[in-house]
């Protein structure tokens, strides 16, 4: 539930990031994301409980994700604006390979062979949808490959973070960190939104915040390497929006593709088996 509630505000993120990077600068978009997404959180910080949600003993780790976060969201913003948008969302789906690695070497997660085939066919049905070409890979993807790569890195520095963190501290820390690292270089690129850009970075912030909250709530609930490859439902979901909001065709490679992730996903929400109980001594 957590996880379809990430996937929504992923969605409407991801769109409307497309509208307002058509007049806005990557860094000025990002800092309204940050700026606002801390306004946004502070109604549900007093009703929490207030300032004491938001401390922390590991400052020093909230900063090193924020800020990988920061190059890593940069990356996938940018790369709005060189290549299509379900060319964006279907390569950052690298970023679970990367997140299985590093919750196994690092957090001690088990990789099932349930897991690997979720994965595997995860990616299968990515490149089914997509169907690159081979020499025709640009900045753009590349950007989006290694901007995979970092979130897959904070991915599994938030699931750390969540078992002494509350969801809305690891956010919160998030936002504050990376609207003052980004303060500077968007008064350097300042321009004043348009109305309807306005309501596009309203959406972006509101995406942003609290599809944070919710992959944080999730991770508590179950380990890294089920809650992530379920973000594969986010391929079939852009390219219904895009068929539905751009009038974008949904041909068979999509479907085929679609029904592959929604396999992998049924396949990694499989229970483990239990162990046989020991006999009595």
């Amino acid at each position: 539930m957590w996880m379809a509630g990430f996937l929504s505000l992923m969605l409407l993120m991801a769109i409307s990031g497309r509208e307002a990077a058509r007049e806005l600068n990557v860094f000025q978009i990002m800092e309204l994301r940050s700026g606002l997404g801390v306004l946004m959180l502070c109604p549900v910080i007093y009703f929490a409980g207030g300032l004491k949600m938001l401390r922390t003993s590991r400052l020093p780790i909230h900063a090193v994700r924020s800020l990988l976060h920061y190059a890593g969201q940069y990356g996938w913003f940018l790369a709005l604006t060189l290549i299509p948008l379900a060319q964006v969302v279907s390569i950052e789906f690298t970023m679970p390979i990367w997140t299985a690695v590093l919750a196994a070497s690092f957090l001690g997660e088990r990789v099932t062979l349930w897991k690997a085939t979720a994965i595997a066919l995860g990616l299968i049905g990515v490149f089914v949808i997509v169907r690159p070409t081979a020499g025709e890979v640009n900045f753009g993807q590349l950007i989006v490959l290694v901007a995979a790569a970092v979130l897959g890195v904070t991915v599994v520095m938030m699931k750390s973070l969540t078992r002494t963190e509350s969801a809305l501290a690891i956010v919160f820390w998030m936002m504050a960190i990376q609207a003052a690292a980004g303060l500077f270089p968007t008064l350097h690129v300042w321009v004043w939104p348009s109305p309807y850009v306005w309501v596009c970075a309203i959406a972006v912030a509101f995406g942003g915040t609290f599809s944070h909250v919710c992959m944080a709530r999730a991770m508590l609930y179950a380990d890294a390497t089920i809650v992530v490859p379920m973000d594969f439902l986010r391929v079939p979901l852009t390219a219904t929006a895009g068929w539905l909001i751009y009038g974008e065709r949904l041909d068979v490679f999509t479907v085929l593709g679609a029904l592959l992730i929604l396999t992998g996903n049924l396949l990694n929400l499989k229970p483990p088996a239990s162990r046989p109980a020991e006999a009595d001594a």
